[in-house]
């Protein structure tokens, strides 16, 4: 009798066992839509305003080398020239003025993220939830890289414009561009810090999403333990 009730109950067990681990939950720990996408909103504010935060202060890009701004490659070949003529200052004041100039664009920001984030749908934040490490980037990325490269290029190119060095730059390189020797993105130093920036702002806000994805219990938040402890 015992072994007749066994085999009958042999076909519900792989489903039973994959539930387990939900089952186990109590029901409070299960997040609704409304709480993922609560939680959601939560963490990429979160994630915006302390990259935000972070790099739009003195050194926020200058004296972080995971964003800090290089000189285009084709200046570079220049400022190596400058430099055994004894004009480093000069190459140094360059890379300054850009890293400043990132340093003062982005503010400009936090907005524009926050408009991004309030007005994400349901699907938006379960998409994101359920992602890999950069959906927090991409979302932002497709919804923001447009308009803040439009906000960011007249901030850059009024701290880049006071240096010499750097209007003699475009002078070159935009012939050179016309002449297909420089790269299109290098021929323009406003353009090449502008898109320096916008990358460096999404990869901060990606490393933010990474530590609330490895440790959600240490944001201190309920419902980012809620959301991100359960996916």
């Amino acid at each position: 009798m015992k072994r007749r009730a066994l085999a009958r109950a042999l076909p519900v067990l792989p489903a039973f066992l994959l539930l387990g681990p939900a089952l186990s939950r109590p029901a409070w720990a299960v997040p609704t839509s409304t709480e993922a996408t609560s939680g959601i909103r939560t963490a990429l504010e979160r994630g915006a305003a302390s990259a935000v935060e972070l790099l739009g202060r003195p050194d926020g890009f200058l004296g972080n080398p995971q964003v800090r701004i290089p000189l285009p490659p084709a200046l570079e070949q220049v400022a190596s020239v400058l430099r055994l003529m004894g004009q480093q200052r000069r190459v140094d004041e360059l890379v300054t003025a850009m890293n400043r100039a990132a340093e003062a664009a982005v503010p400009e920001a936090k907005a524009l993220l926050v408009d991004a984030v309030r007005s994400m749908s349901v699907q938006d934040a379960l998409d994101v939830v359920r992602g890999g490490d950069t959906a927090v980037t991409d979302f932002f990325a497709g919804r923001t890289r447009q308009p803040l490269t439009q906000r960011f290029l007249p901030i850059v190119t009024r701290a880049t414009e006071k240096v010499a060095l750097a209007q003699s730059y475009n002078e070159l390189a935009g012939r050179a561009g016309t002449l297909g020797l420089v790269r299109a993105e290098d021929a323009n130093l406003e353009r090449h810090v502008t898109a320096k920036a916008v990358d460096g702002l999404f990869f901060m806000i990606g490393e933010e999403e990474r530590r609330i994805r490895r440790d959600p219990v240490g944001t201190g938040s309920a419902i980012l333990q809620k959301v991100f402890g359960r996916f």
